[in-house]
Order: C-alpha cells, then structure tokens, then sequence
C-alpha cells in the first residue's frame, strides 16, 4: 500500500516537472523570437575615464544593441576613438559620442580641452582670486581688474564675462564631492583678442575672478568703477533768502502847494496850502 502511493506521487511530481520546464522553455523561446529588431555595434566605456584620458584599447569594448536604442552619433569602431582625449567625465557602460571626446588628432591633456578658435592662458590667483577655491574647471568667471586710470585715480572694471575655466593648478576636473580646490594658477579659454587683454590686465593691474552661475550667460557691458564712487559726498548747506523787494531808481514827485499872498497896508504875508488828495 506504501508502496503504491510513493509511486503515485513520484508520477505525479515528474508530470508537474515536465509541465513546468514546458512552460519555461515557451516562455523563453517566445521573448527570444519577439525582439526582431535588427542589432548594431556600439562602443562603450570599458571603466571608468576622466577628463584628459587619452582612450587606449583596454578603456573601450563593442556591443550589439537594437538600433532604434543607441544614439545616432555614437561609434560602430573602437579605432574611431582610440587615441583620443576625454573631454567630459564618462562612467563604465557609457556610449562615447562625439561631445564626450576630443576632436581627432587635437591629442590629451590640457590641450584636447581648447575649443576650436580658442586659446588657453593661466593667471596668478590666491584663495580671494579665486572665490575661496571654489573657481574649478568647468565653472565660468568674470574677470576684473583694478589699476590706476590716466588721471591717477584707482578704478576697476570687468573686462572678461562669462569665460571657461580650463584647469586650476594641474587639476583638469573639479573635486567630485564639490569641495575647494586651492591652487596658485587658473587656466582660462579666451579668444586670441581676449588673450591679450588678459595678459595685459594681469600686468598693467590687479586681476579678481567673479563665479557665475552657469546658466546665467547675459553679458552685463558694465562701466568702469572710480575710487569716487565708493564715498559719499556731504550735499551743499540750502539757505533760504527773502524776496527783495524791486527797488526803482525814480522819486516820486513833490506834493503841489498853493501858497495866498494878503498884503495888509505895506505889510504882505503868504500862506501855503497843500493839494489835498482825490
């Protein structure tokens, strides 16, 4: 009797089995014939690169992914990214594309950061130059000077806005967790005309970078700023005076008298009367 239900059950369980490695093998057989879209090769990050990583071939791999979910920009070929400069932060997995990397043949480093018509030129800062630190690459500054004018008086005034922070010190990224990076030098990206106000500036006076907020890109064309402006002047004492009275340069005319002579024998008198007013 014990025998008989230990073999029922036995059937039971292998019939259960089979079921339910049927249903798997339908279910896996189905996803597999559902995902007709056709694949392509797509290059991505084999680790991790920073900026300034010239890419070799164990910092890349290929993968097939659908078509219709890759980027239209991104590379089929690792050879059309070796060799060239990190220019943003890419985390493993990443697709390289062609913002993320420097141009072809422009190299690594420092020099594969400069925009095409631009130049790169470092300035002398100390921590209230730059903004306690805080001015990393990436981040955008103005640049002021203070010198003395033509006619000796100290002004300051901006004559860089909205410029490119390269590299602070040897440093071609800014501090992951956002803490200040102190550093003797600022490298900054300036047009060949900007470069050379810049370098004059930083002769002729001296230079304080102002951080900007990133999206904040409105040029303010600002007037220079004298050391008269910074005091405030005593206004004049206000004296209040009396409305003189017009003065004329004529007299009025006597008053008319009409004098009576009485002549009493050989004795004569007058007397004088006044012309009464109307």
């Amino acid at each position: 009797m014990n025998r008989n239900r230990l073999l029922l059950i036995g059937v039971i369980a292998l019939a259960l089995g089979t079921l339910v490695s049927y249903a798997v093998y339908q279910n896996l057989r189905s996803k597999a014939t559902a995902d007709t879209r056709p694949g392509v090769d797509v290059v991505v990050a084999a680790d991790n690169l920073g900026v300034g990583d010239k890419i070799a071939i164990n910092d890349v791999r290929l993968v097939r992914l659908p078509e219709d979910t890759v980027p239209a920009d991104h590379f089929s070929r690792t050879s059309e990214v070796l060799g060239r400069g990190v220019v943003v932060r890419i985390t493993k997995g990443d697709f390289l594309l062609p913002g993320k990397l420097a141009d072809t043949n422009a190299g690594s480093g420092l020099s594969g950061l400069i925009p095409t018509g631009m130049r790169a030129v470092s300035v002398r800062v100390n921590e209230v130059v730059s903004v306690a630190g805080y001015v990393q690459p990436g981040t955008r500054v103005d640049v002021l000077v203070t010198g003395t004018s033509g006619g000796g008086e100290q002004q300051t005034t901006t004559v860089l806005e909205n410029v490119l922070v390269l590299a602070a010190g040897d440093k071609l990224e800014r501090d992951a967790n956002g803490r200040a990076q102190t550093t003797p030098v600022i490298t900054l990206a300036v047009s060949p005309d900007d470069a050379q106000k810049l370098t004059l500036a930083s002769t002729e006076g001296r230079i304080q970078l102002a951080l900007r907020n990133p999206t904040d890109t409105k040029q303010m064309d600002l007037n220079a700023v004298g050391t008269g402006t910074l005091y405030r002047r005593a206004a004049a004492p206000v004296t209040t005076s009396r409305p003189r009275t017009k003065r004329t340069s004529e007299t009025p005319p006597p008053p008319t008298v009409y004098s009576v002579e009485v002549y009493r024998g050989d004795k004569r008198d007058e007397t004088k009367f006044p012309e009464q007013p109307k």
